[in-house]
């Protein structure tokens, strides 16, 4: 893409709306990891489950980016749909785990989500969204590393 006579390329500018939902959505998990370690032993248990769940219900999201990618594609990969059914899964098998393992299993697909997302972003034409993937990513699986490493204390 060019903009008049110009020959550079331009580069793919992402959503102000979607930047400033990416990062309001982690106010949960940041919120959640600070709770687990501040809350009364008897809470405990709502802090983790509800920092868990929230993160499975991410992990589910970024799954099912992938079958929205596939559902573009006039002869999609079935691996995109396959990336779009394991994170699910997975999630929710780490939301029924105790906390302090379970929080680790969905930081590390957190991670794992990532990791997939950046071979099929590029090879459809939203590597521009990376950045803010990462550093979402980022964020959202130290949250969840902290509440498992607060659940275990």
């Amino acid at each position: 893409m060019t903009s008049g006579g110009d020959n550079r390329r331009m580069t793919p500018t992402l959503s102000p709306a979607a930047l400033r939902l990416g990062y309001a959505g982690l106010v949960p998990f940041v919120l959640g990891a600070a709770l687990v370690w501040i809350v009364h032993p008897e809470v405990l248990p709502y802090a983790t489950l509800s920092l868990a769940a929230y993160a499975a219900t991410v992990v589910s999201f970024l799954g099912g980016i992938h079958w929205g990618i596939g559902f573009r594609e006039a002869q999609p990969e079935g691996r995109l749909f396959v990336n779009g059914v394991v994170p699910p899964l997975v999630a929710w098998a780490g939301v029924m785990m105790p906390a302090n393992a379970g929080l680790v299993v969905l930081g590390v697909m957190l991670v794992v989500c990532y990791l997939m997302d950046r071979g099929v972003y590029q090879r459809h034409g939203m590597g521009h969204w990376l950045t803010l993937r990462f550093r979402l990513s980022a964020i959202a699986s130290l949250s969840c590393f902290l509440g498992a490493a607060g659940a275990g204390s």
